[in-house]
């Protein structure tokens, strides 16, 4: 589906922006409310995160297709369900929407708007855990590509974060420009700097691991039986 490419890059910085604002927003509101319990604030935060992109992907899908995620976008670029001349813009809206949408947290909660997170996120632990949660992301979202589930999919993909909040070491990232605009606040979401780029290529791999497995997926998977 090709749509007009002013309006879909709006969508994927908007879009991006108020992903931002809920991951950040909602881990800050945790983690003064929850009193030192860590897990308590990572529920809100799981929680707060997939209620976000449900309504974010209902509203933004039919205007820019609502990835806010390089990844997905370059997936989608690879396996052909978007053209590549879309790939840097999109890339560069979502990367400048999500720094956007940190800097609204900080300045929702009357936090200085410019910081740098001291949050240590690194080792190989952390590393395999954005492989995986990359490539399981990609894989719902292929699924339903495959199946022509789309309308369940902002369900499938909300329920996929918030459960890889939980199941990964690293509290599923699974998106650079996330990544990037975490390491730019000392919140419960940071991520230092110097982390980030392991993260990222971590997700890069997960692409291609995603890509892989759904390329085999299309060959080995049986054409519907007549009915």
């Amino acid at each position: 589906m090709s749509r007009p490419l002013l309006p879909a890059l709006f969508g994927e910085a908007l879009g991006t922006a108020l992903l931002l604002a809920a991951v950040v927003g909602s881990g800050i509101m945790a983690e003064r409310l929850a009193d030192g319990n860590a897990a308590v604030a990572l529920l809100a935060n799981a929680v707060a995160t997939g209620a976000a992109l449900v309504v974010l992907i209902e509203v933004f899908g039919p205007i820019s297709g609502a990835q806010f995620n390089p990844a997905v976008t370059l997936a989608l670029a690879v396996r052909k369900h978007l053209p590549w001349s879309r790939v840097l813009p999109y890339v560069s809206l979502q990367i400048l929407g999500a720094i956007a949408g940190v800097w609204l947290a900080h300045a929702m909660f009357d936090m200085p708007i410019w910081q740098t997170s001291t949050k240590l996120r690194t080792g190989p632990g952390q590393w395999l855990s954005e492989v995986v949660a990359t490539a399981t992301l990609l894989t719902v979202i292929f699924a339903a590509l495959r199946t022509q589930t789309q309308t369940r999919l902002p369900y499938s993909v909300a329920l996929t974060v918030v459960a890889a909040y939980w199941f990964t070491a690293s509290t599923s990232f699974a998106n650079p420009a996330v990544t990037l605009a975490r390491a730019l606040t000392e919140s419960f979401a940071g991520i230092r700097p110097l982390d980030a780029p392991g993260f990222i290529l971590a997700q890069l791999v997960g692409v291609g691991i995603a890509v892989g497995l759904d390329r085999w997926l299309n060959r080995v998977t049986p054409a519907p039986l007549p009915e």
